[in-house]
């Protein structure tokens, strides 16, 4: 099999920074495997909150994570700072496919990238809903298909 190389910086749109925990490092000196499943989750909630204007205390409708995925290239330690890079792979009606790449400090080569997929559904239901237009549009700056 082969492997794909790592994403690069410019393979991205939207960025976030997150600073390393102590807390986040495992026996072994680096960020534990799981904490990047939590990076991934705080790019997406920021951007969803600042540039796409969701308010999950108030909106009618949330996104629930049905898929994740991540493939590892370098280590991250503290004190580290992770830049979060995002870009939407995938649009549909009531789903979105992220991309995120995870940097360390001002590295060029992502430490980790992954993918992660929301569906969005009414609060009330749970049920699917198509995503709401302001989020659609903040989402459609982010398609790597245009």
């Amino acid at each position: 099999m082969t492997r794909s190389p790592p994403s690069k910086r410019t393979d991205y749109a939207f960025f976030t920074s997150i600073g390393t925990r102590w807390l986040d490092m495992d026996l072994y000196g680096h960020v534990n495997n799981v904490i990047y499943y939590s990076y991934f989750d705080t790019v997406i909630a920021t951007f969803l909150m600042r540039e796409a204007e969701l308010d999950p205390w108030r909106d009618g409708v949330v996104g629930i994570a049905v898929e994740n995925g991540c493939r590892f290239h370098a280590s991250l330690a503290f004190p580290d700072i992770v830049h979060g890079g995002l870009r939407v792979a995938h649009l549909g009606t009531s789903s979105v496919r992220y991309e995120i790449g995870i940097f360390r400090n001002d590295e060029n080569f992502a430490s980790a990238d992954g993918h992660f997929v929301h569906v969005f559904v009414a609060k009330e239901d749970q049920k699917p809903t198509p995503i709401p237009p302001p989020i659609r549009q903040a989402l459609a700056r982010l398609s790597v298909h245009g």
